[in-house]
């Protein structure tokens, strides 16, 4: 355990020294941030105008919290997955520089390698999402605040596990790579991709119906899913209040994807966590397994 702890905190180390890697994956949520509001802000303002009753008079306040939530929950359920694969970028850079031949040299086991690097880059990306949420809080207290004490709760919640998510899927792919065209190359794929397919970008109801139907197999949709609840429960219940049918209420969640389809069916936020939990549960086995098939291989 002494060794891990080590190597755990040599492999935070190297990431928080390297300022190129730190300052991107830090700076990538803000920048996130100014892009998605300047350009996207005006579009989810007309999407939630056209889904409210017509004459139906909303305050200015109210509509800036739904658009500044669904903002920020794309933004988190977008970092919690990117940030994840650029702090994991750590174990790449050592096969690629032979740094790891150097460590395997010691008496250590591989598993306690294997432990270090995810562990380390658990709290790595950890400490970079929690950051970006609480700058998310402050430009929602900005612009129109409606979340409640339990609402912050389960965003954090949220964040915790989509982190875990993308730690071990980044953990599982990183471990096939090698060098740092591979690194680049992975770390465009997932920056451009990942937005779409989980619905952070588009909400899921644009789409077509087929796509709809593979993207509700992807357990980062339900990541996305359960951040759009949170983000917007409070606004969302203020709209209930201002008059909004609840009919109308229900037909704009599905707009935004609050409300996720399974076949026709709605999913509730309590399945959405058993799905993200047992993703989660299933990367880091299928982990231990590749670590262990490869020890058994060497």
């Amino acid at each position: 355990m002494k060794t891990a702890l080590i190597m755990i905190k040599r492999n935070i180390k190297l990431f928080f020294k390297d300022k190129g890697m730190f300052f991107t994956s830090l700076i990538t949520p803000a920048i996130l941030l100014v892009l998605y509001a300047t350009f996207l802000g005006n579009v989810y303002r007309d999407s939630f105008l056209m889904n409210l009753p017509a004459g139906l008079e909303i305050s200015d306040k109210l509509i800036d919290g739904l658009v500044g939530g669904q903002l920020i929950s794309s933004i988190l359920a977008v970092s919690c997955v990117t940030v994840a694969f650029c702090s994991n970028f750590l174990m790449v850079q050592d096969k690629a520089t032979g740094a790891i031949k150097d460590l395997r040299i010691s008496p250590t086991r591989s598993s306690i390698f294997s432990l270090s690097y995810y562990v380390a880059s658990l709290v790595c990306t950890l400490t970079i999402c929690i950051v970006s949420a609480v700058i998310c809080f402050v430009y929602i207290a900005f612009t129109g605040w409606y979340m409640s004490a339990l609402d912050v709760v389960c965003i954090i919640l949220d964040v915790i596990l989509l982190v875990l998510f993308g730690t071990a899927l980044s953990s599982i792919i990183n471990f096939f790579l090698s060098s740092q065209g591979q690194i680049s190359a992975v770390g465009t794929i997932v920056s451009s991709g990942y937005g779409f397919i989980c619905g952070a970008y588009m909400p899921i109801s644009s789409f077509g119906e087929g796509l709809q139907t593979v993207i509700s197999f992807l357990p980062g949709t339900y990541g996305t899913a359960l951040l759009r609840n949170h983000t917007l429960r409070g606004a969302c219940d203020e709209l209930g209040k201002s008059g909004v049918p609840t009919e109308a209420l229900e037909a704009l969640k599905d707009a935004i994807d609050c409300n996720v389809y399974f076949f026709g069916n709605k999913v509730e936020t309590t399945v959405m966590y058993a799905i993200l939990g047992v993703t989660v549960a299933i990367l880091i086995g299928v982990y231990i397994f590749i670590n262990s098939l490869s020890k058994k291989t060497k």
